[in-house]
């Protein structure tokens, strides 16, 4: 039987969230978007081993994301000035010219928001995902706690989660900047996009630019640039276009980023990980896909691992379409309920929250702030979300 659902501290009528202990089977709806992700299909099934290829990846595939990071690649980043929108161009051609040549500078002036598109205003819904333990399992199969649970083999487990760790920081350290970022860590993407000029990068060398993200003679870099250094916050604003920019262009694609070895270390591992999980999350995937299919609800994700290392994993376990990167916050500075303060400042309280996760901290966090919060602790609870779901129940 499926497992029943509370929701805590309703901000919205009871009557759209009704308490409920079966709910029937229904088929999935047709409009999951077809050009990253496959149709999910269990453990046991032989089409497990689908080819990884650098066009697309299925859903199928395990998806991993990093939460408990070893102390010393967990560190505190600067505090968040995010941008407004840029100004509508007068036709779509030049809005369109104007959206790819707008300087960070300019996308920082004015009002201290994130980032909207257009569609936002029309915006009913907005589903907070946490991201270890609940869209994946990480953190549980590195301790091995999560092969206790469900008998699994230990060291098949806490192998597979290491394997996936380490090609995690092997993306962010090698793309992404995160040796030069670890001690300069964001809450979100144009957090610093304000100290941008917009100089072309195209011929730019990041290497010999002489940024340093922490200072070598036990001055903290970050600290003091962010206080007086103007040249320095230019260069991490750099770095942070330049991770989006690559986000952006293999976020359906991250095989691009990988040599074929490490192509096919990628979809061995994520189909490892996704047998052993049972399958988790391709069920959590479900989910979002029917989220992102409505026109009046958005996907976001809040996660405790700090945003570089976050942004690899989403890309790894094939989330870049769901998640794009304006939707995407590290709570590992400021705490999650901070967090969920930016979103509504961004999306506004006329929209209804909800959120998903596993841990105390969201659930806090959401009641904090009225919303529904919906716990994760088992498949049956994911099965249950994607029946809600497609009920319209949420």
């Amino acid at each position: 039987s499926i497992s029943q659902q509370v929701f805590s501290s309703f901000s919205i009528p009871i009557q759209e969230y009704p308490t409920y202990t079966v709910l029937g089977q229904t088929p999935f709806q047709q409009c999951y978007p077809s050009s990253s992700f496959g149709v999910t299909v269990p453990p046991s099934s032989t089409t497990e081993s689908t080819t990884l290829s650098t066009a697309a990846y299925q859903t199928g595939k395990p998806n991993t994301v990093l939460t408990a990071q070893t102390p010393q690649r967990l560190s505190s980043g600067d505090p968040p000035g995010s941008p407004s929108p840029p100004k509508a161009a007068a036709s779509k051609e030049l809005d369109e010219q104007s959206r790819k040549t707008m300087t960070g500078k300019n996308r920082g002036k004015g009002k201290k928001q994130d980032a909207l598109s257009v569609e936002d205003s029309e915006l009913e819904r907005v589903f907070l995902w946490d991201l270890d333990e609940t869209i994946i399992i990480f953190h549980s199969l590195l301790t091995g706690t999560y092969a206790q649970k469900y008998g699994k083999d230990p060291s098949v487990v806490v192998g597979s989660g290491l394997a996936m760790e380490e090609m995690i920081f092997e993306v962010a350290d090698t793309h992404f900047f995160f040796n030069d970022l670890e001690e300069c860590d964001q809450v979100h993407i144009e957090d610093v996009v304000s100290d941008d000029n917009g100089q072309d990068l195209s011929n730019y060398s990041f290497a010999t630019d002489g940024f340093s993200g922490s200072g070598g003679s036990g001055n903290h870099g970050s600290i003091a640039g962010v206080q007086g250094g103007v040249d320095w916050m230019r260069k991490l604003a750099f770095r942070y276009r330049k991770v989006r920019e690559i986000y952006d262009k293999y976020k359906s694609s991250v095989g691009g980023l990988l040599s074929p070895q490490r192509r096919e270390t990628l979809q061995s591992l994520r189909a490892d990980i996704e047998a052993l999980t049972d399958s988790w999350l391709g069920t959590a995937l479900k989910s979002l896909l029917l989220i992102q299919c409505r026109k009046n609800c958005v996907n976001v994700l809040i996660t405790t691992t700090q945003l570089i290392p976050a942004l690899a994993k989403v890309l790894l376990y094939g989330l870049g379409e769901v998640f794009p990167i304006e939707n995407i916050y590290s709570a590992t500075k400021i705490g999650k309920e901070s967090c969920f303060e930016r979103i509504v400042a961004r999306f506004g309280k006329r929209v209804t929250y909800v959120v998903i996760g596993d841990g105390r901290d969201e659930e806090i966090a959401a009641k904090q702030h009225n919303m529904p919060f919906w716990r994760i602790t088992n498949h049956g609870d994911l099965v249950s979300l994607h029946q809600a779901l497609e009920l319209d129940f949420l």
